[in-house]
């Protein structure tokens, strides 16, 4: 069983959390949702709200096996804030799995952690993806060392199968 922090904020999109969480959670993967207070957070489409249980200031990144980061325009939130850019740049230097979907790898470009990587994300951040220096595969997951990237809602029984099987 893997302990998973979910990195979140409001309006992040619906399915890309409640689907692979969902799946973490069959599999009897503890989750723990991260923020930037602790608050109820709000989907995009108003379909799932998500009670934050730690904030990211108050957790040890060490404490976690993987992270997860939905997409929406939670990722964009985070990434303005000083104490999420520094837990995920922590966190990834662990060399534990990091899942990223849509939009999610734009807190991975504030963080300066994919220059040199291969990623996938939501069409809109192509060029932003290429700025940081990562290379831009149009695939439905792509896997490079500890990270998992995905594109959009479509690609997420591919995505989970490659979470799943990553935190075997």
């Amino acid at each position: 069983m893997a302990k998973i922090g979910v990195m979140i904020d409001n309006f992040f999109e619906d399915v890309e959390y409640t689907r692979p969480v969902k799946a973490f959670k069959d599999a009897e993967h503890q989750i723990t949702n991260l923020g930037i207070k602790l608050s109820t957070v709000k989907s995009k489409k108003g379909t799932a709200t998500v009670e934050i249980d730690e904030r990211i200031r108050d957790s040890d990144y060490n404490s976690f096996d993987a992270i997860f980061i939905p997409g929406g325009y939670s990722p964009d939130n985070l990434r303005g804030h000083r104490e999420a850019v520094e837990f995920i740049r922590n966190f990834f230097h662990t060399d534990k799995p990091v899942f990223a979907i849509c939009h999610g790898p734009q807190l991975l470009i504030t963080a300066q952690l994919i220059e040199g990587r291969k990623v996938t994300g939501w069409k809109s951040i192509v060029q932003d993806i290429k700025n940081a220096g990562a290379e831009f595969l149009d695939q439905e997951v792509v896997e490079d060392g500890n990270l998992i990237t995905s594109r959009q809602p479509s690609d997420i029984p591919v995505f989970i199968e490659a979470c799943l099987k990553k935190l075997e």
